[in-house]
């Protein structure tokens, strides 16, 4: 998510990441002004009319946000593009079964953006139609900096209705993909949905030779797709790979009786963050490089087994990579000690974790490549 991506805030507990492809679309917007290009106001009004863009693109992804926390399965961080968003939902929430009721449920969440475009589309017009009726909706350019609050009206109305489509990931390829997965995995149902938005995007950009805005959007849905693409490899990843396979077995391990200068010794010579900590031949808690940091600098030096973590996860060999890190995410671990007929045979840190999801995710992309 962060590599085309930057944090613009919270709302409602949600992450908002505006991607990079908006930087793009003021330089366009800039570019293909036909009357105020040269002029001074050029710059300001771009960005105003690139501001109601994302503004609208905002309400339309929380519509989608409120109505999927309605239903249980709150959104932790929205990617936002010019025509809509990509969101992470909040896996450890969601039935360990999928319902024969899931696609109903992601149906509801899916159509919530265009409602909500449309609706505020229609307060808008009303609005312009009340106090300024000298503003003719219909007027070309439809979209332009010379008049905002018709650009207003038809960002909301383009928004809703392209989102409508049948193109993953825009919210009708939601649905699709929706009913796809009633006959298949999901991640199959959501490859086949992504081929198809593939699809669109190319006739989107082809028909950019008619007017211009149809590459913005073209080249909008395609990276929105390759966002999802690399999500559904990752959680395939996710799903598929056993913790055995990626642990760590050759691991540093402190003693409560260490002293915070002893251990600091050992983090040192270590390119281990985190640490358990054993007391003969049980696991008694967990330490982290920084945590041992933090106290020799508020508490002078001490031992481990006053400032270690006693609160920890345990898991299996057998389990999944996507076990392990709900267990992590869930409590803001940082690791956890893989056993074996309740024996430390390993350990997983959330470092090593997600370097290792990255290369097995990268690995079967080039597979199926060639």
């Amino acid at each position: 998510m962060r590599n085309w991506s930057i944090p613009v805030g919270r709302l409602f507990g949600v992450d908002l990441r505006i991607h990079l492809s908006f930087f793009f679309l003021f330089v366009f917007v800039l570019w293909t002004n036909p009357t105020t290009g040269q002029s001074a106001a050029a710059g300001p009004r771009s960005l105003a009319l690139v501001g109601i863009i994302f503004a609208c693109v905002v309400i339309h992804e929380l519509a989608h946000s409120l109505v999927s926390m309605h239903e249980g399965i709150p959104a932790k961080a929205v990617i936002l593009l010019p025509i809509g968003g990509v969101s992470l939902t909040d896996d450890s929430r969601q039935p360990a079964q999928p319902n024969s009721d899931d696609w109903k449920r992601d149906t509801r969440i899916a159509l919530a953006g265009p409602l909500a475009s449309l609706l505020v589309a229609f307060i808008v017009l009303m609005a312009v139609h009340s106090a300024a009726p000298e503003i003719r909706i219909v007027w070309q350019p439809l979209v332009s900096v010379s008049n905002l609050p018709r650009s207003l009206f038809w960002v909301n109305l383009f928004l809703g209705a392209i989102n409508l489509l049948p193109a993953y990931p825009l919210d009708g390829g939601r649905v699709l993909r929706a009913i796809f997965a009633r006959k298949m995995d999901s991640v199959r149902a959501t490859r086949r949905a992504v081929s198809i938005g593939h699809t669109f995007a190319m006739a989107f950009m082809f028909a950019g030779v008619k007017d211009l805005w149809f590459i913005v959007i073209g080249l909008s849905l395609f990276a929105a797709a390759q966002l999802v693409e690399r999500s559904v490899v990752f959680q395939s990843v996710l799903e598929n790979v056993q913790l055995e396979d990626v642990m760590l077995t050759d691991f540093a391990t402190l003693s409560p009786a260490d002293t915070l200068e002893d251990a600091l010794d050992k983090a040192v010579h270590s390119l281990q963050d985190d640490f358990p900590v054993i007391r003969g031949s049980d696991m008694v808690g967990v330490i982290s490089k920084q945590k041992i940091l933090e106290a020799l600098r508020s508490e002078g030096n001490g031992y481990v087994q006053a400032v270690m973590n006693r609160i920890f996860e345990v898991a299996q060999k057998k389990e999944t990579l996507a076990s392990a890190f709900r267990k992590l995410t869930s409590r803001n671990l940082s690791i956890i000690p893989i056993v074996e007929d309740q024996r430390l045979v390993g350990i997983v840190t959330l470092q090593n974790l997600m370097h290792s999801m990255a290369l097995l995710a990268e690995s079967r992309k080039l597979r199926r490549e060639t």
